[in-house]
């Protein structure tokens, strides 16, 4: 039996009522951050992945060799053939892996760490700091939770979330949390602003207009979506 502030949370075999377990999670308010707080040394089943949910040969796991394509943008609004060369890898990276990571992007490294920051200070205050901002109402332009699915999904994952949305209707500076609200603006602003630019380049990848994303309206959301993975008693179980 795993206790969290008042409530208990089974975790054992007999008579387990995983809902009842995922409830009782759910109405401290706490999240996982909580859980570690309280002092648990064991997961709770709710995070353990049941037999059938594990990969037939988990030993395979380490021999996956995954290579993400990195693309370098530094330089690249200087030199016209250096613009052709890194539209082709964006084509090249979308078209094999589907997805690719960029440096020199332009986004200050200051801001990066505040930001870092500003979310491992808002998930490390106290519970009760961080209570009047737990919701699964996704009409709150600024929510933190665990797990939004954590009622339809097989297993739980060992980490706490919180989500903005900044564009193009953005929260307000007083629907945001003190450790968040001086950076997450200038953080939003900088990543739309490297965002149109991405969707330029993917419309020349594409052999059309550089604006033709844009003017689709491909740019004008954004939501702000940040993980904090507090430490887990039992990493061998691969929460």
């Amino acid at each position: 039996m795993v206790v969290t502030g008042a409530t208990e949370v089974c975790d054992d075999n007999s008579g387990y009522d995983r809902v009842a377990e995922l409830r009782a999670f759910d109405d401290t308010k706490a999240g996982v951050k909580g859980l570690v707080d309280s002092g648990v040394t064991k997961v709770p089943r709710m995070f353990i992945k049941p037999p059938d949910h594990k990969s037939e040969d988990a030993s395979d796991t380490g021999k996956i060799q995954l290579s993400i394509p990195i693309i370098n943008l530094e330089g690249i609004d200087k030199d016209p053939l250096l613009h052709k060369e890194i539209v082709d890898k964006i084509r090249c990276a979308s078209e094999t892996c589907g997805f690719f990571q960029v440096v020199n992007h332009g986004i200050h490294v200051s801001v990066l760490e505040e930001m870092k920051d500003g979310v491992c200070r808002f998930f490390e205050q106290d519970i009760e700091a961080k209570k009047e901002f737990y919701s699964r109402d996704f009409s709150r332009r600024f929510r933190y939770n665990s797990n939004f699915d954590l009622y339809t999904a097989p297993v739980a994952n060992w980490r706490d979330t919180c989500v903005s949305s900044m564009a193009p209707d953005p929260a307000k500076p007083e629907e945001l949390p003190a450790a968040l609200r001086d950076i997450l603006p200038e953080y939003s602003k900088q990543v739309m602003r490297l965002g149109i630019f991405l969707f330029k380049l993917f419309s020349e990848a594409l052999g059309l207009n550089p604006r033709h994303l844009e003017e689709m309206k491909c740019a004008e959301g954004l939501a702000v979506l940040c993980h904090y993975y507090p430490a887990c008693p039992q990493p061998e179980l691969g929460t």
